[in-house]
């Protein structure tokens, strides 16, 4: 797996022509292998966002482009074998086990909707599982098994889809801290571009390499996360008093949160 380059220029959407942009003309370049974080505030448009990236809605205006290539010029299998998708909506098909779940991200790339999984489609499979520790559930059917578990299973899902590009909407969602750790740790060593949704700012700054800001559906800010995630810019995205503090010498700025009327204990 390689990552690509995603170019997203002047990007908009709305429900219905006429109505007003949950997301305004957002534009940004992602640099192959790139983590980047989508944040801001509840109804800010990451989740608007990151359904352009993955062709759920088609823009209104502006494109997506994926190594050059504007993903709605693809086929629905060509763009599938590119991007990913890991979304906080849990599956509904409980019947299936993890291993049969975890298969379902071949799909894309057998002829035919009868194709047989070769020798390859175990391999990743079988990879797959492997990396998010789910070896000792695969004969478990997905309604056996916790919140935590089934996001598991479909990150999983995801990789066995070998995509270029990984989209992850709040993938730490459900997961205990020991799983938390880990999923960030295997963003940060895959070998793919990843654009993650995430409310922990702090999360953010130490997991991605760029971070994006959003709030009212607009872009307010782009780049590398200690220059976007500013005291100020965050203060006014999320209507509190941020300040960065150190809580050792050997420690890294984090950031902290205040209601406008609450002073920070001394």
């Amino acid at each position: 797996m390689t990552g690509a380059r995603l170019t997203v220029t002047d990007l908009s959407w709305s429900p219905r022509r006429g109505d007003d942009p949950l997301l305004h003309p957002t534009s940004f370049d992602l640099s192959p292998g790139r983590v980047l974080g989508v944040v801001g505030p509840n109804g800010a448009g990451k989740t608007t966002l990151l359904r352009l990236l993955y062709r759920f809605h088609r823009p209104a205006r502006g494109e997506v482009r994926i190594d050059g290539d504007d993903i709605w010029a693809l086929s629905a299998r060509a763009a599938a074998r590119r991007v990913a998708a890991v979304l906080q909506e849990q599956p509904s098909d409980f019947a299936l086990t993890v291993r049969e779940i975890v298969a379902l991200g071949r799909t894309p790339h057998r002829r035919g909707l009868a194709g047989t999984a070769g020798a390859h489609d175990r391999d990743v499979i079988a990879a797959a599982l492997d990396r998010l520790d789910l070896r000792h559930l695969t004969e478990r059917h997905l309604g056996t098994l916790s919140g935590g578990e089934r996001q598991r299973v479909m990150v999983a899902r995801a990789l066995a889809q070998e995509p270029r590009l990984l989209i992850l909407d709040e993938p730490t969602n459900h997961l205990d801290i020991r799983h938390q750790l880990e999923v960030l740790d295997l963003i940060r060593r895959l070998p793919l571009t990843i654009v993650t949704s995430l409310h922990d700012l702090n999360l953010a700054a130490g997991v991605c390499d760029d971070v994006l800001l959003l709030r009212g559906g607009r872009p307010v800010g782009f780049g590398p996360p200690y220059r976007v995630l500013g005291e100020s810019a965050v203060s006014e995205a999320f209507r509190v008093t941020a300040r960065r503090e150190r809580l050792s010498p050997s420690d890294t700025d984090h950031l902290t949160f205040h209601l406008h009327d609450e002073r920070p204990r001394p």
